[in-house]
């Protein structure tokens, strides 16, 4: 588990402590992540906002959500599960996901301080409206932490679709656990189910401490 909070909230953490940069330095998909980063750091302006969940929840909807291609994310997790899926099952499915993923990175506030990022040069893939964007996570006296963000430009706007730290892809990582569940359980709609009340329980203790 804390090793999915290393790679949560490094993942995020470019869009929240990003090293100073040039905007005429950066590309497009670059300046989507400097753009979430300068918002949240005006939020981080207030020293209560990494303890209430509702405030991160709000930033997650508010500021990470657009630049974050939560459809796509959702049916790659799910990988051949999202075509046998119906509606209501990816709908419900996106949902709960989304919220598994900004309640890691809300406890991920309480493990982890003192990030900086580095940009590195940018790597364009055969199709020109995706691109790999390299960084590194830096904190005092640690090795740096390689996050690299595949990007895909919808409608005009970049977005990422998966986050690989050392490697590791988020992505992937989910698909193997999820897969797992519904080998367990029998039933995407039972895994759905099992992790809506997870949520359930996690949001209400939250809410109640």
């Amino acid at each position: 588990m804390r090793f999915m909070y290393v790679l949560l909230f490094s993942a995020f953490a470019v869009l929240s402590t990003m090293a100073p940069v040039a905007a005429a330095d950066l590309s497009e998909p670059q300046m989507a992540i400097e753009d979430a980063s300068n918002k949240l750091k005006q939020r981080l302006q207030d020293p209560n906002f990494p303890h209430d969940f509702q405030k991160i929840n709000a930033f997650v909807q508010e500021v990470i959500y657009p630049h974050v291609d939560f459809d796509l994310i959702s049916s790659l997790v799910l990988g051949k599960l999202w075509k046998d899926a119906s509606p209501s099952e990816k709908e419900n499915f996106k949902r709960e996901f989304q919220t598994l993923l900004i309640r890691t990175y809300s406890r991920a506030f309480f493990e982890f301080k003192d990030w900086s990022i580095r940009f590195l040069p940018v790597t364009p893939e055969e199709d020109e409206r995706k691109v790999l964007i390299k960084t590194e996570v830096l904190q005092p006296g640690l090795q740096p932490i390689a996050v690299n963000y595949r990007m895909l430009n919808v409608k005009g706007q970049w977005k990422a679709y998966d986050i690989m730290i050392e490697g590791v892809s988020l992505v992937t990582n989910y698909r193997t656990s999820f897969k797992n569940e519904v080998e367990r359980t029998g039933s995407l709609q039972e895994v759905i189910n099992q992790l809506a009340k997870r949520n359930t329980e996690a949001l209400s203790a939250k809410n109640n401490s």
